[in-house]
């Protein structure tokens, strides 16, 4: 199997565990909405934000270093996962103490009191994310791939027993995701026969300070990713405009709004997970520049393509994710989806960059870029903001994530210097942009103004996708030789 096809192979792989989840996770909304109160919701997506911070901080990231060495034929990967566990476990003693010392946090108080499933919670979490990334970086993605269903599986009945038959709210919530970890990680480690690489003697510890030296640049990275997501929001409740209503209510329509442009970043995450792999097990190949060309073309154009279809499509599509039933002011929330659509495509577009940093380890430079988009979305939003109200937060979110893109690709391709169209790249952004116009402006019928727009977008890429496509289909005369 060529390169072309193994990722191509991957990516399916990877959608069928992915899509099979999403609908579980769909299902698990709906018992969320009708078990936990409002308030309780609140709690419980606390916990899991905090969850999200607490995992990069106190395990250093260490997945990204299992999958970036596992899948280097240099290294051994008995002591790549030992090695890992080790500090993975050392990291989380760590984080013991630090527990308690959220409850004097005021924003935290919700959580005070599942300060030990908080932390059990944690733990859990890192174990099934250190095995079932060793089993990615061993190449097992079909076992990966069935893990993820079993996992959204477990968690769906385990809610069901411990939230809806049981009445145990929050905590059932996190009793179920306990649970759901624990019982992923103990499939992956027998399924995918870990025990044999767990060796304590295999444990390394330069190999280890080369991991963290990797990795530690991942955490604050990580940290201001999820910072930047989430500012927008944090401004919009906060800041007051002359012009505009802004506060909790504003900020819950924009954030009802961003739930569509996640479709975009839904389809890119199921390819990063097969391209990331790729883009290190290709690393040190003689066309390592020609394989990034031809496959950042393709995903440049059917980003391109995917976006300006749902930009057609954004009133059906609004309709079907956010449901206005209850709360008639969330109809107004797809007028600020068009431009979080386009800022979509630029953090797919720059995750497929950081891929570079990971696979060249020059993990360093994927922070400072981030560092530089976190500065800008602050400033952009104080600015934005109470001119534009809502709409500036979407306008300030775009402008960050294109700069982001902008310094990455000058600095990524010093690395590994693959050719592109800055023309074709600007054109599709202007007319993607030209699409938005419509929608924002409050246009009845913005379909009749889009659809020779996206025409546009659709005949200056399709080349490409079905270029690849073509090659995809062929037979490998290489292979059948």
């Amino acid at each position: 199997m060529n390169k072309y096809k193994k990722l191509a192979f991957n990516t399916i792989i990877f959608s069928v565990g992915s899509f099979s989840a999403k609908i579980f996770s769909l299902l698990l909304n709906n018992l969320y909405t009708k078990h936990l109160s409002p308030s309780g919701l609140y709690t419980k997506a606390l916990i899991e934000t905090l969850v999200l911070f607490l995992l990069p901080v106190f395990t250093f990231s260490l997945t990204e270093a299992v999958v970036r060495y596992g899948l280097d034929n240099e290294y051994d990967n008995k002591q790549v996962f030992t090695t890992a566990a080790v500090i993975t476990l050392s990291g989380l003693f760590l984080m013991l103490p630090v527990i308690p010392l959220l409850n004097l946090i005021p924003v935290l108080k919700p959580v005070r009191s599942y300060s030990v499933l908080l932390f059990v919670y944690v733990c859990t979490s890192a174990m099934r994310a250190l095995c079932s990334q060793f089993v990615r970086a061993c190449n097992m993605v079909k076992l990966f791939s069935a893990d993820g269903i079993f996992a959204t599986l477990t968690l769906f009945i385990f809610n069901i027993l411990f939230i809806s038959k049981l009445g145990m709210g929050v905590r059932g919530f996190m009793i179920s995701m306990i649970l759901s970890d624990a019982c992923s990680a103990v499939f992956l480690f027998i399924a995918g026969r870990i025990r044999g690489y767990a060796d304590i003697h295999s444990f390394s510890r330069s190999f280890g300070k080369t991991m963290l030296r990797f990795t530690l640049p991942l955490v604050p990275t990580t940290v201001m990713w999820t910072f930047t997501g989430f500012s927008d929001q944090i401004f919009i409740g906060n800041m007051h405009s002359n012009k505009f209503a802004l506060g909790s209510d504003a900020a819950g329509i924009y954030s009802a709004a961003t739930k569509i442009p996640n479709l975009i970043s839904m389809m890119s995450y199921i390819f990063m997970q097969a391209w990331n792999m790729s883009a290190i097990t290709e690393n040190d190949s003689s066309d390592r520049s020609s394989f990034y060309e031809k496959v950042y073309s393709v995903y440049e154009s059917l980003l391109f393509i995917g976006s300006a279809g749902l930009v057609l499509l954004i009133r059906p599509v609004s309709a079907i994710l956010i449901n206005y039933s209850t709360f008639p002011e969330y109809r107004t929330a797809y007028r600020y989806t068009p431009l979080l659509i386009a800022a979509a495509v630029f953090t797919c577009l720059n995750l497929f960059l950081a891929g570079i940093y990971t696979a060249t380890k020059h993990t360093a430079n994927a922070f400072y870029t981030i560092l530089a988009v976190a500065a800008a979305n602050v400033i952009l939003n104080l600015l934005l903001i109470p001119a534009l109200g809502i709409q500036g937060a979407a306008f300030a979110t775009f402008l960050s994530y294109l700069l982001c893109y902008c310094i990455r690709m000058k600095d990524s391709r010093r690395y590994v210097p693959f050719r592109f169209s800055t023309l074709k790249t600007a054109v599709n952004t202007s007319l993607l942009l030209l699409m938005c116009v419509p929608v924002i402006s409050g246009l009845k019928n913005p379909v009749f103004y889009e659809l020779p727009v996206a025409a546009v977008i659709t005949a200056l890429n399709h080349g490409a996708v079905t270029e690849t496509v073509r090659k995809l289909l062929k037979r490998d005369k290489k292979a059948a030789a």
